[in-house]
């Protein structure tokens, strides 16, 4: 039998974990959709969403993985039947999916790294000569092949070393140096003229701009933002001990997760506002919007570096993380080791990951129902597979193995816990069997465009 891996402590796994929750939708989608939608007001909202689906999701999924201390094929099929274990390889697939085309768009970021530190985006002279520079890089076939290639170098590189040595130890680097980018960026951004406008923007409510699509996109992103439904919860869970204290390690991965958004958000609306740049500039953010802003703010060339890398270390977190349930399949269920299993699961990324990555060159013609072929991955992906993978995730927890057993299980370890806060009975019992579920239905349907 293989050896499996396992967390060398606590702070590893709530570091693996918040590495993976924490990603794109954090620093590049929460900042856009919380301008869109009213600032203060939608992050109540969002707050509350992820308090009824993105928690209670996020603790199946680890529960399932500790409690049956195997990849997600193989834990479906043991907490239910010998269908659940196709389930468990759905959300595997899916994970391995969005690895390929993640890495595409991580790809372009870590190239605009390179741009940043080269100068390259933090002297333009207008905003007509930003969309020049992104589309020239983007139309470049090479450009984007090659940064999608070292980008999922990087992250196969970590994989090979293992849970502890590889994913462990690269997270407790990855996420301090994270976190400690995210803080001088908040900082320097309190100091520029106007930042108390975008302060104000973030902090004040405006619930006359809460409409029924900001709620469906505030439950979207509590949804998303903690990398459900594709194997990889399951997996980490199942690197846990027996007995561990879930509320303890999954607790602060939630709020870290939290605070990684609630800082973008600062970073984003102190330097926008700081600019007169209206916060509601939608996905273009990242590529047209902020090298404008570098260019008109002190220390732009610096203040570039630091951003483009603090999103490439998100990127990489959560790469990882997304693949890991493909090595961990592979390992568990065909008994390969670990080192070709890492391999292969790098090179069916990339080569999955190639269309995507020449979506916006050489495939530009090439689209599917109006879209490139890099959205039609991500729809495919946000829209249908994740939502169905976390669906099934929750369904067998609530309903198949049964709420009230998987309690028992999730009691295991902090008893103490749950003995002082008697509301996490119900609070668990019921969004097991009934809230989650129903809300996901919701995400589902509104991620189809049936809700536009």
């Amino acid at each position: 039998m293989t050896l499996r891996g396992a967390w060398g402590s606590r702070i590893g796994f709530i570091f693996a974990v918040a590495g993976s929750a924490v990603g794109l939708a954090n620093i590049w989608r929460f900042p856009y959709i919380v301008g869109q939608n009213g600032g203060a007001a939608f992050i109540i909202v969002y707050l509350l969403c992820l308090f009824l689906i993105g928690f209670p999701v996020f603790m199946s999924e680890i529960l399932i993985g500790r409690t049956t201390q195997t990849s997600p094929a193989g834990a479906f099929k043991k907490l239910g039947s010998a269908p659940w274990g196709w389930a468990g390889k759905f959300t595997i697939a899916t994970g391995f999916f969005v690895s390929a085309f993640y890495s595409a768009i991580a790809g372009w970021i870590l190239g605009y790294l390179f741009e940043a530190v080269g100068g390259h985006i933090s002297s333009f002279p207008n905003t007509e000569a930003v969309a020049e520079h992104h589309q020239a890089l983007i139309s470049h076939p090479l450009w984007g092949l090659s940064f999608h290639f070292l980008f999922l170098c990087i992250c196969t590189l970590v994989l090979l070393f293992g849970v502890r040595k590889g994913i462990e130890r690269g997270n407790k680097i990855m996420m301090p140096m994270l976190f400690g980018v995210l803080i001088v960026l908040a900082i320097h951004g309190l100091t520029l003229n106007n930042a108390g406008e975008g302060l104000l923007f973030l902090l004040t409510p405006d619930w006359s701009a809460l409409t029924p699509q900001a709620f469906l996109m505030a439950l979207g992103q509590a949804f998303f933002t903690l990398s459900l439904g594709q194997g990889t919860m399951v997996t980490y869970g199942s690197y846990l001990g027996r007995h561990e204290n879930l509320l303890a390690s999954c607790v602060p991965v939630v709020i870290m997760d939290t605070v990684v958004s609630l800082l973008s958000a600062i970073i984003v609306f102190t330097i926008v506002f700081s600019v007169g740049i209206e916060p509601d500039s939608g996905p273009a953010l990242i590529f047209n919007t902020l090298p404008w802003v570098f260019s008109q703010v002190q220390w732009g060339h610096g203040i570039a570096v630091l951003f483009f890398l603090l999103v490439v270390l998100a990127a990489l977190t959560s790469e990882i993380s997304a693949m890991e349930p493909t090595v961990a399949y592979l390992i568990d269920e065909w008994g390969w080791k670990r080192k070709p299993a890492v391999l292969i699961c790098g090179l069916g990324a990339f080569l999955l990951g190639i269309p995507a990555a020449l979506s916006y060159s050489v495939l530009k013609d090439y689209t599917f129902a109006g879209m490139s072929i890099i959205n039609a991955m991500d729809f495919l992906a946000t829209g249908f597979l994740i939502p169905v993978g976390g669906l099934c995730a929750v369904l067998l927890v609530g309903w198949y193995w049964g709420a009230r057993h998987a309690l028992i299980q999730l009691k295991d370890g902090a008893e103490d816990v749950f003995s002082r806060n008697r509301w996490l009975d119900r609070y668990f019992l019921v969004c097991f069997k009934y809230t989650a579920p129903a809300l996901i239905v919701l995400v589902f349907l509104n991620a189809l465009g049936l809700f536009a």
